[in-house]
């Protein structure tokens, strides 16, 4: 599957919301339905597939989300802000899946994120990722929380277990796309805990920045798709 892996990306799209505030539930709750409305909108068998079977045979769903993020927000304690200025993210690193959502996105004028109505006002496609040095180090820092899980149990950098099953999702999504498993993971930083209610359930979490050894072209694919699990609930999405 690695040579379908040129002309991977992701797609940044600008919004304007039309309420000065996104009700936190719907902040990562609303995302899993957007990427499905999206995808449905072009191809509903695709969808559908994904939904219920996961990609090819196996459970793993390759779509990357994130956001909304809104430029300028005024900080409230509680209270997710918005501005006239936000974005949301949206990737995946197998090209059925990202040209769908490229194509839904080229077409769409709006975006129901819960009960927010986001208009479009733009996209912009967002290309690769500078190779890795020469002893194939990169680093990688995460605009939304990393959700990591051992035993069904939350885990925070730090944790035991984190790093082991971080890079276990991390083979396991290396192994789906036919590409080689990163080796040497380590966290460099971590953001502080975050807790999210997804369909009733929490996800806890946090940013981190990471340090690899990986394939570039895997690289590229994590910036389409994420770290982590729940990456179509917009978690795990990389800067």
């Amino acid at each position: 599957m690695s040579a379908e892996l040129e002309g991977v990306l992701r797609v940044r799209v600008d919004v304007v919301p039309d309420s000065p505030m996104v009700r936190w539930e719907d902040v990562h709750g609303a995302a899993r339905g957007v990427v499905y409305r999206l995808i449905e909108a072009q191809d509903a068998s695709l969808a559908r597939e994904l939904h219920d079977n996961g990609w090819r045979g196996k459970s793993l769903k390759p779509v990357g989300v994130a956001g909304p993020v809104f430029v300028g927000a005024p900080p409230r304690k509680g209270v997710f802000t918005t501005s006239g200025e936000g974005s949301v993210w949206f990737g995946s690193p197998v090209p059925e899946i990202a040209s769908a959502l490229v194509r839904s996105l080229a077409s769409c004028g709006e975006l129901e994120w819960g009960r927010t109505r986001l208009a479009v006002r733009g996209i912009a496609l967002e290309g690769g990722v500078p190779a890795p040095a020469a002893d194939g180090l990169v680093e990688l820092e995460t605009l939304t929380p990393v959700v990591v899980k051992h035993e069904s149990r939350n885990l925070l950098p730090g944790d035991e277990y984190f790093v082991e099953r971080l890079a276990h999702n991390l083979a396991h999504k290396a192994d789906l796309l036919g590409l080689p498993a990163p080796r040497g993971l380590r966290v460099l930083e971590a953001g502080p805990r975050r807790r999210f209610a997804v369909r009733g359930a929490p996800r806890i979490g946090a940013k981190v920045r990471v340090e690899l050894e990986a394939d570039a072209r895997f690289v590229e694919a994590l910036r389409s798709w994420g770290m982590g699990l729940d990456t179509i609930q917009g978690f795990g999405w990389i800067k």
